[in-house]
C-alpha cells in the first residue's frame, strides 16, 4: 500500500525531481516498522534451529531408505528381464 503511494508520487511530470524525497520517506518508514518487530530471543532461535536441522536430518534419512529401496527394485526388475 506504501509502494502504491510512492509509485503515485513518482508518476507525473516532476517524478524524478521527487525521487529523493519519496526515497528518504521510505527509508523512514521502513526504519520505523522496523523498530516495531519482535525479535525472537537467542534461546528462541537455539530451538527453532534445532527442530529444523532435526527434521532435514530425518527427512534426508527417510528419502536415503526409500531411495535405497526403489533403486534395489529397478535393479532387480532389470536383471529379471535381462535373464528372460
Amino acid at each position: 500500500m506504501e509502494s502504491r503511494a510512492v509509485a503515485e508520487k513518482m508518476s507525473g511530470l516532476g517524478g524524478v525531481a521527487r525521487w529523493p524525497s519519496a526515497v528518504r520517506e521510505y527509508v523512514s518508514e521502513l526504519q520505523a516498522e522496523m523498530r516495531r518487530v519482535t525479535w525472537p530471543s537467542a534461546k528462541q532461535v537455539r530451538a527453532t534451529t534445532a527442530v529444523v536441522v532435526a527434521a532435514v536430518l530425518m527427512f534426508a534419512a527417510y528419502f536415503a531408505v526409500v531411495d535405497l529401496l526403489l533403486g534395489r527394485a529397478v535393479n532387480a526388475i532389470f536383471q529379471a528381464l535381462a535373464r528372460g
